[in-house]
């Protein structure tokens, strides 16, 4: 059955509509161009040092991993390629350099970040999709998925959502073999249920488009499908009455 909301104190929810995670971003978006913020690209992540108020703001808005150094005086925030690129190309707030402190185009940041992850294009736009609707999304493999998605701070409720991402359509080259048997989904399902979040299935479409540039991901198409048990002993009195239920639920988040 689908997990509702787990909020992690009494007065959280309050707390979270008073502070709207789409005007902490836009705080962050703002603080970071006024400071002209620039990350440098280390392998399949990039490096940022932030200013006490940008960490603020960067922890708020949940971008990133603050990572120890040496020097306890500097703050140094670690970003996923997801993260990097969402703040490069879609809030417009941060320049990416290479280690030789070269700025990065569009294009060049694009095809360095493919090539560094595998399926990184339907990766990014799950990512992009989830975010653009103010869910905070974190790496989700301690779960088994991709992502996972909350609905505000970490610090304030629990992820709601595992999130596996999946190829569709023309494009899909076979890789991406996951839930392509019964096996898989019930494993899925039962992890989920065991952790009391739900299973989030976002299958993304190329829809034939190149993948040179950034820009394709115009094209993409997003289908979000939540994935849940049926239990039969829950139902077995609606099921007499002709009122059973689906064992896949497809909801629009």
């Amino acid at each position: 059955m689908k997990m509702g909301t787990r909020w992690k104190g009494k007065n959280n929810a309050s707390i979270a509509k008073s502070n709207p995670m789409s005007q902490i971003v836009a705080q962050l978006q703002s603080a970071l161009s006024k400071s002209e913020a620039q990350a440098m690209l280390v392998d399949q992540t990039a490096l940022f040092e932030a200013t006490p108020d940008l960490a603020d703001l960067l922890n708020r808005s949940c971008f990133g991993r603050e990572i120890t150094t040496h020097n306890k005086t500097e703050l140094w925030f670690q970003f996923t390629l997801e993260e990097a690129l969402f703040l490069n190309q879609n809030l417009q707030a941060l320049t990416i350099i290479t280690d030789k402190e070269c700025k990065v185009n569009n294009v060049q940041l694009w095809q360095y970040m493919k090539s560094k992850k595998a399926k990184f294009p339907e990766l990014y736009k799950a990512y992009e999709h989830l975010r653009a609707k103010n869910w905070v999304v974190r790496p989700g493999t301690q779960y088994g998925g991709d992502f996972v998605a909350y609905r505000h701070h970490p610090a304030l409720v629990h992820s709601e959502f595992v999130v596996l991402v999946m190829t569709e359509g023309d494009d899909d080259d076979g890789s991406n073999g996951r839930l392509r048997v019964w096996s898989d989904l019930q494993c899925g399902l039962r992890v989920c249920g065991s952790v009391a979040k739900t299973l989030l299935v976002l299958s993304v479409n190329k829809n034939g488009s190149e993948l040179s540039s950034p820009s394709c991901l115009d094209e993409f198409s997003v289908e979000e499908n939540v994935v849940e048990r049926w239990v039969a002993e829950q139902c077995r009195e609606e099921n007499l009455s002709g009122k059973g239920k689906s064992s896949m639920v497809a909801e629009q988040l």
